[in-house]
């Protein structure tokens, strides 16, 4: 056998060592306990952009192989709902042709990711967009409807992508639906408005997600930055880690899956 037949099949054995090696970890970690609900603030994919000399936008591209591959991570484990912050509110005001790349590419990946065959359509997810729509240009809500449309059958996983979203907006819809629902009554009941009414209109609550066990943002940045800010509550583990999302892989992730068992079990034995 030539060398490059020998590195070739070197090449290939050790690849499929690795994919193994990824299986049996993600079945020991199946069998402890499983988050139902994992957020992720995708942090990062500028910055990595600029310390690899690139374009932005090429760092929002990578970011979202990022996103398929920990997305197929955590449908293999068996996580109920993954959220992610795709798009802020206030990223309108990013320089005009940044925006307009972001859109551009956001068009292209929904309608690829959920078209027959792919990702969601074979593990059986659902997409539900959350966010400020009627901001997006009329052919991303196209792309977005597309989308949606479907995956609209599918009920074993749910995947949120919140864009354009921001937490005070979301929370002042679920607060107004709530009033309003209060105000139909045939007498007024200010009772009904309530943390639960509150929550129960959530974007996340009326499309049928869990509560919030996980909540992940990358980058090194501490703090929310309105995203989820009402979901994460006492219960929910917060997790700040300095990788760029570009770069966040499986063995960024295992710590604190493996982090969130071992509270678990803590909680259970107390």
């Amino acid at each position: 056998m030539t060398w490059p037949g020998i590195w070739g099949w070197t090449s290939s054995l050790l690849a499929f060592i690795k994919t193994q090696l990824v299986i049996l970890l993600l079945r020991v970690l199946s069998a402890g306990p499983i988050p139902r609900h994992i957020a992720f603030e995708m942090d990062g994919n500028r910055r990595f952009a600029r310390l690899t000399g690139r374009h932005a936008v090429e760092g929002h591209s990578d970011g979202f192989h990022t996103l398929k591959q920990i997305l197929e991570i955590c449908l293999r484990l068996d996580i109920r709902c993954v959220t992610v912050y795709a798009f802020a509110i206030e990223n309108f005001n990013r320089p005009p042709d940044e925006v307009d790349a972001l859109m551009k590419l956001a068009e292209e990946r929904l309608v690829e990711i959920a078209q027959n065959g792919a990702l969601l359509s074979q593990y059986g997810v659902r997409l539900n967009v959350l966010g400020h729509r009627e901001l997006l240009p009329i052919h991303v809500q196209a792309a977005i409807d597309k989308a949606e449309g479907m995956t609209r059958q599918n009920n074993r996983a749910i995947l949120n992508v919140c864009a354009p979203y921001a937490s005070r907006h979301e929370m002042t819809l679920a607060v107004q639906s709530v009033v309003q629902q209060a105000l139909d009554k045939e007498n007024f009941d200010s009772s009904l408005i309530t943390e639960q009414t509150i929550e129960d209109n959530l974007m996340t609550s009326l499309g049928g997600s869990p509560p919030l066990d996980i909540f992940i943002r990358t980058s090194g940045v501490k703090r929310l930055s309105g995203f989820l800010q009402w979901q994460c509550c006492e219960n929910t583990q917060i997790h700040m880690v300095d990788t760029y999302w570009p770069e966040f892989g499986l063995w960024d992730f295992v710590p604190i899956l493996l982090d969130y068992q071992r509270k678990v079990w803590a909680r259970s034995s107390s």
